[in-house]
């Protein structure tokens, strides 16, 4: 670790995101508003679009999208016309990280990252992140990728097999976070790393399925309150400075919005026809969406095109703005990455990656739960159809028949978007909304309350300071 100017270690430090924390949701967790009430509480401005990969990596970079590369969930590579989401390899960050720093000033410091996203091969020295295996007869066994490889069995033999299915999907809860935690507290106790993040995701499930507002919140953040208490009172009796952060805010939506439908009305998609059904082909398409939450990523083939639908878009109920190079450069979004027009929802809207008119003309992974094939973000992947004869029994019986060798399609998700009730990816949402960091005052270094009369008394606070705050205080 680095040694401080008296010669002496500085603090180990665990940085921990609970996603979708804010103000109000400190409200039903009791540990974590007593715990917080010693620490000063700072609203966080995301970098846009505010969206899991994107915001992890600001905070671990303290630069912008234009400098990591980072433009959201997901992109299209026009060279290999191919939309990527989803994808774990650290390589695809194009900026050193907050241990890279670190590691350099001292090569002794060791750092683990448990479950923040881009951690496969990532240059730290633990790490634990969902790994699925994916057999050659169709299965997705859970599993996880470990960096040393030993650690993947020392968790599995110890806690069980990663709960793969209760991470994300239809049948998502705590179990999940729980294991997290668990594996956070055998690592610190095994390799007692210098500096750890932490991500607990818990909340993103009940927040986008039910909307923040819905009576079942309040048991949800308690629950997650629970697994934040457990890790966070080990490492403080170990030494640990902790910090808790979100990284974006959650807030209600209404009406999910269908920029792929408009672009095929203008005769601007291309699909292939397999068995009846309308698969989406991005390298023949003269325009097509990569949608993202409350953002979409617009990809235009021939730049004559790019007014007609940068004007055809502006006109679709629950757009906001349309970015063009410029608009996006203003955000830091000005990426080779990012699409030629960046769309932005309006507050209460979100984008879904829908294309076909009918749905018996929907491909047949977008039934399934299917993060890496389809074209877009699909929160409808947290319902379960409610047409599936049986509900839940009804899936079980399905992933009955793969387990006993049987092929088939695990068709369980519905295809009505109207369903989704919480979405993100804007950074100007309502207060109550707001993500948040909280963390000691000495990291705040000369920052001075202001007047503001609720929330935080102290001004906002942007990824980029955060990152410089950790550092400051690590090389302190």
């Amino acid at each position: 670790m680095i040694p401080c100017d008296n010669g002496r270690m500085p603090q180990p430090l665990a940085l921990i995101l609970i996603v979708g924390l804010n103000e109000q949701l400190l409200g039903h967790a009791p540990f974590l508003r007593q715990w917080s009430a010693r620490w000063r509480i700072r609203t966080l401005v995301p970098d846009f679009p505010a969206v899991t990969c994107t915001v992890q990596t600001s905070l671990l970079t303290g630069v912008r999208p234009r400098e990591h590369g980072i433009v959201g969930n997901g992109w299209y590579d026009r060279r290999l016309a191919e939309i990527h989401f989803w994808k774990q390899s650290s390589h695809l960050v194009e900026a050193p990280r907050l241990w890279d720093t670190l590691k350099g000033r001292d090569p002794s410091m060791t750092c683990a990252q448990l479950f923040w996203w881009y951690n496969m091969h990532a240059s730290v020295d633990y790490a634990a992140t969902p790994r699925p295996q994916y057999r050659a007869d169709g299965r997705k066994i859970p599993d996880i990728h470990a960096r040393p490889m030993i650690l993947r069995d020392e968790l599995q033999e110890k806690l069980g097999p990663f709960p793969l299915f209760k991470f994300w999907g239809p049948l998502a809860d705590i179990e999940a976070s729980r294991w997290i935690v668990d594996a956070s507290l055998h690592v610190q106790q095994r390799y007692a790393p210098n500096l750890m993040t932490v991500y607990l995701p818990h909340m993103d499930y009940c927040l986008q399925k039910l909307g923040p507002e819905h009576e079942q919140v309040a048991s949800q953040m308690s629950a997650i309150d629970h697994e934040a208490a457990r890790l966070i009172q080990h490492l403080e009796q170990r030494g640990f400075q902790v910090v808790v952060l979100s990284e974006y805010g959650i807030e209600p939506v209404r009406q999910p919005v269908y920029p792929n439908r408009l672009l095929n009305e203008m005769g601007l998609l291309r699909y292939r026809v397999e068995a009846g059904r309308w698969y989406l082909d991005p390298g023949e398409c003269e325009a097509f969406a990569v949608c993202d939450h409350q953002v979409a990523h617009i990809y235009v083939k021939d730049t004559d095109v790019q007014p007609r639908v940068a004007a055809r878009l502006r006109t679709l109920a629950g757009v906001e703005r349309v970015l063009d190079r410029h608009g996006q450069a203003e955000l830091g979004l000005d990426h080779h990455r990012a699409g030629d027009l960046v769309l932005i929802a309006e507050s209460g809207c979100w984008f879904s990656y829908y294309y076909w008119p009918d749905d018996r003309l929907a491909p047949d992974y977008a039934r399934t739960v299917d993060i890496h094939r389809k074209p877009g973000y699909d929160p409808v992947e947290l319902f379960i159809d409610p047409k599936l004869r049986l509900g839940k029994l009804g899936v079980a019986a399905k992933v009955l028949k793969r387990k006993l060798g049987f092929r088939g399609l695990l068709d369980v998700i519905p295809l009505d978007a109207t369903l989704v009730q919480g979405s993100h990816g804007r950074v100007d949402i309502d207060p109550r909304y707001q993500p948040m960091v909280i963390w000691p005052d000495s990291f705040d270094g000369k920052a001075q309350p202001t007047s503001r009369s609720t929330g935080s008394p102290y001004p906002p606070i942007n990824c980029r300071q955060v990152h410089h705050a950790l550092l400051r205080n690590l090389m302190a």
